[in-house]
Formats: C-alpha cells, sequence, structure tokens
C-alpha cells in the first residue's frame, strides 16, 4: 500500500515536472522578471511666472492661474503655450479655449491661435483649428474678446510685437456656433503694423443694444505710426480702420497727421531705439496731466528701473508692479509688468516720448473678462522736477559704497554690490539697498530679501529714508513714505548712522 502511493506521488511529479516544461517552452515572457511599464503621455507645457513671494494665499493663486493656463487638449511637443482664454461663447455649459501657442521648430515663429471645443460624442474636448498672428514676442501678449461688430458676437484679438519692433493686432471674428467641430470656426477680420500703437476706438451704443433688441455701432481702430513725409521724428499719424459690411473686415478709411513736440532731434535719437537709455529717461515721478492741461495731484506713477518696480498712486492707494520686461518701441518702450501682491494680475504700459519732460502712456490690463472702457492711467504726464534739457545741470546719482556704520537700528554694513546687513544683536537683516533722487531731495533705500530655499527672494518690506544731511563720517535720516503727494514725511525723528571704528 505504502509502495503504490509512493508510485502515485513519482507520477504526479514527474507529469507537473512536464507540464512545467512545456509551459516555460511555449510562454517565456511568464517566468521573466517583471517591471514597470513606462506609460508615455503627449507633454502639456504650462508656463510659470515667477512668485516674489512664498506665502499660502500666492500660492493659491499660481495654482489657479496654472489651472487657466492649462489647454483643454494636450499641444504637439514643439508647441510652447503663450496665453489661454476660457469663454463661453453661446452660453452652454461648456466653455470654448482658445489658446495662443509658439512653435519651436519656426525660426522667429508667429504666435498662432488654435481653439479646443468640446465633443459631446467623445466627452473630451477637440482642437478644431488653428491660425497664424502678427505677434512673434510672447511676453507681449493681450488676448481677449470683445463685440467689435456690434452684433453681440465675439471677436477675438490677439495684441503684441513683433521682432522688428512693431505693435500688432490680430482680429478673428466667430462664423460658426461654438457647438460646430466639423468646419473653420473663424475668419481673420484684421491684421495691423505699425511702429506706433494701436487702440480699439470704442462707440456709444444704444439702449436697444444693451437690451438685445438692434444691433450696435461698430468699433473703429486706430493705429498711430511716425510720419514718413516729416523730418521731426516725433511727428505721426493716426490711421482708422473701419468695418466694412460688404467685405466682412477691416479696412483703411483715414489718415490725419499729428504734429509732435519740436526738440532738438540728437536727443530724440539717443532716447528712442535704445531701452537702456529711455529707461533712465522715465526714472522717477510722473504725475498726471489731464488733455485740458489741468494737474490731477491725485495720480502718480513711479518708475524705478534699478528695482525693477514700477508703483502707481491714485486715490490714496498704491500699486506695486514688479517691472518684468522692456521692448523698445519707435516712440519709447513697451513694459510688461506682474502686481506684486496678486500673481494673477498682469499691466502692460506702453511709454512714448512726448517731450523733455513729458510723455504718453497707455495700460493694458491682462484680464479675462471683456475690455470695457480705455484704463484710467492713460494719459499724459509730467515729470515731478525741472525738464530735463542739455542745459540743465543734474545732481549725479550716489554710487554705491562699502561702509560700516554704527547706528540705533544695529550696525549696517553697505556693499559696492548693492547688498546690506543689519546686525541687531542675534538678528541679522539682509537685502538691498540703494540710493535715488527725487527732485532735489537724496534717499536712500532698505529692501528686505530672504533666502526661502530657492535663493533670496524680496519679502515685500521696503523702507525708505530721506538723507536730512551726509559727510565722510555719518548720514542723518528721516523715515519717510513714497506716497501720492511725493515723499511723505512720518515724523519718527531722525536715526544717525556713525562711521564705524571696525
Amino acid at each position: 500500500m505504502t509502495g503504490r502511493i509512493i508510485k502515485i506521488i513519482i507520477v504526479s511529479v514527474l507529469v507537473i515536472a512536464i507540464g512545467g516544461l512545456v509551459i516555460f517552452l511555449k510562454f517565456p515572457d511568464l517566468f521573466k522578471p517583471q517591471t514597470k511599464t513606462e506609460v508615455t503621455q503627449s507633454r502639456i507645457i504650462v508656463p510659470r511666472s515667477v512668485s516674489y513671494t512664498q506665502d499660502n494665499d500666492n500660492q493659491a493663486e499660481e495654482m489657479a492661474q496654472m489651472e487657466m493656463m492649462t489647454p483643454k487638449a494636450p499641444l504637439e511637443d514643439w508647441e510652447i503655450l503663450t496665453a489661454v482664454l476660457n469663454e463661453d461663447f453661446d452660453g452652454g455649459i461648456m466653455d470654448e479655449q482658445i489658446a495662443a501657442y509658439r512653435n519651436l521648430l519656426e525660426t522667429d515663429s508667429p504666435i498662432y491661435l488654435t481653439c479646443f471645443r468640446y465633443d459631446p460624442a467623445a466627452r473630451d474636448y477637440k482642437r478644431i483649428w488653428s491660425e497664424a498672428t502678427a505677434a512673434t514676442r510672447p511676453g507681449t501678449l493681450s488676448l481677449y474678446t470683445q463685440d467689435l461688430i456690434g452684433d453681440r458676437g465675439s471677436c477675438v484679438i490677439l495684441a503684441g510685437m513683433n521682432g522688428a519692433g512693431e505693435h500688432t493686432m490680430t482680429i478673428f471674428r466667430q462664423i460658426q456656433p461654438a457647438t460646430v467641430l466639423s468646419s473653420k470656426p473663424y475668419q481673420k477680420i484684421a491684421e495691423i503694423r505699425i511702429d506706433g500703437s494701436i487702440m480699439v476706438r470704442e462707440a456709444e451704443r444704444t439702449q436697444a443694444y444693451q437690451m438685445g433688441m438692434a444691433k450696435g455701432q461698430s468699433f473703429t481702430i486706430s493705429a498711430f505710426g511716425r510720419d514718413p513725409q516729416s523730418d521731426n521724428l516725433l511727428d505721426q499719424i493716426e490711421i482708422t480702420y473701419a468695418f466694412n459690411v460688404n467685405s466682412g473686415t477691416y479696412q483703411e478709411t483715414q489718415v490725419t497727421r499729428i504734429p509732435g513736440t519740436q526738440i532738438e532731434q540728437r536727443r530724440v535719437r539717443e532716447l528712442l531705439g535704445n531701452t537702456k537709455a529711455f529707461e533712465d529717461f522715465i526714472t522717477g515721478l510722473w504725475y498726471y496731466v489731464s488733455p485740458q492741461g489741468t494737474v490731477d495731484n491725485k495720480q502718480y506713477i513711479y518708475f524705478d528701473p534699478s528695482a525693477r518696480e514700477v508703483i502707481f498712486y491714485g486715490d490714496e492707494a498704491q500699486q506695486v508692479f514688479t517691472w518684468q520686461s522692456s521692448n523698445a518701441t519707435r516712440y519709447g518702450i513697451y513694459v510688461t509688468s506682474q502686481n506684486i501682491s496678486v500673481s494673477t494680475l498682469k499691466r502692460s504700459i506702453d511709454i512714448e516720448l512726448e517731450s523733455l519732460d513729458s510723455i504718453r502712456v497707455k495700460v493694458f490690463e491682462d484680464v479675462r473678462l471683456n475690455i470695457g472702457v480705455n484704463a484710467p492711467w492713460d494719459g499724459s504726464y509730467r515729470k515731478a522736477g525741472p525738464p530735463e534739457n542739455d542745459a540743465a545741470v543734474k545732481e549725479p546719482p550716489m554710487p554705491l559704497i562699502d561702509a560700516v556704520y554704527d547706528s540705533p537700528m544695529g550696525k549696517v554694513f553697505l556693499n559696492t554690490d548693492g547688498n546690506f546687513e543689519i546686525h541687531s544683536g542675534i538678528s541679522v537683516r539682509l537685502g538691498k539697498y540703494a540710493f535715488f533722487n527725487i527732485d532735489d531731495q537724496r534717499l536712500l533705500e532698505f529692501r528686505n530679501m530672504e533666502d526661502r530655499g530657492m535663493g533670496p527672494m524680496y519679502t515685500g518690506v521696503r523702507e525708505v529714508y530721506l538723507i536730512e544731511s551726509m559727510s565722510d563720517k555719518n548720514m542723518v535720516l528721516s523715515r519717510v513714505n513714497l506716497g501720492a503727494q511725493g515723499i511723505e514725511e512720518l515724523h519718527e525723528g531722525t536715526i544717525t548712522l556713525s562711521l564705524s571704528g571696525s
């Protein structure tokens, strides 16, 4: 009995062994070590702006901005997203998305617009259209929609600059409902390039239009450029474009000559086309002058290129923007900036030379809403202080110094690289410092920095001191604010910095 059991066991083992050998020979992959399978997905590139603070509010804003800047469907690997517009064009449940992108395979690539629409059958978004625009510089773009024609339909507008330093505006009109997936959704109705600036001239529309009972008047477009028939570099022409119902496009209807200020042309050539020279020219405080020539003491703009900052003062409020980039234009520079507190708020500033003590400013808000009236910052500004001319003797800015001072705030170390340290007991403050002038008054600014694991970052804390007196041995300072009225005393008493012996 026992021998029979042993024979059964031996036969069973042989059968199992032979079966395993057959399986091994026919399916060898089953016996290979398992490895993780790599899943390849289309790459989605999301541009991220630099955040100068790392608090929770800004992180939430950045996450919201990243979500808003995510395309509804993947782009190709060689396509780089530059701007996104999400909007409900037909009152449906799902938004339509217009995205601007560059093609890395093309030299000096134009900015393209593409459209993503929701496909109910696939329950996903489908890319249905792409077309080139006149802009090429991603950092200068403004993408928005507006009813230009007056039929309550949406026109998609992309404004920006090209490689020649010209302002451009490309406009597409919706020709198919936002639910159609099989045909071209937009038609190009305008493409304007000019070496000055471009703006939409809004017209007042009737109450019947506002109530949806009638069509409204079409808006015109004004493009400003150099007058080729004039020797004065500041003389301009205004070209007006109006919508032609028969052709379905914007066409030139009028050319108006605008005489500019007569300024010594050598000085004009020094400023125009030279970004650094124009930044130096606009450095300082500028106050608004109304079209009637009156002075509005409640509206100022302070340009600080060295600190990469633009400060707007109005209605006793202060808005601080980080100066991101400058692009030279025919008449000045085009500045892009980002609010230092609200990272999703961006502002573009077109600054043009008007005279040696005045500039023209046009401000474009990067909002995701229909544009209403022009920004209240638009207009002429005059420099606070005497006009700049060849005969004027300007006090040179004080250079950075290498010195150590004893003071009530602690031991102050100033270095020629623009860095400072203030040692007070066991506390050490680090940051950047700068000397600058407003009118005939000299000031010193301390800008606090912190290293939060990503290198030194501005904390948002800045202290400005008026230099009451200065000698080889000491500086006498009083703390001030830069407000809508210029320099505002805080009446905190003076602080004396005495040159240290160590």
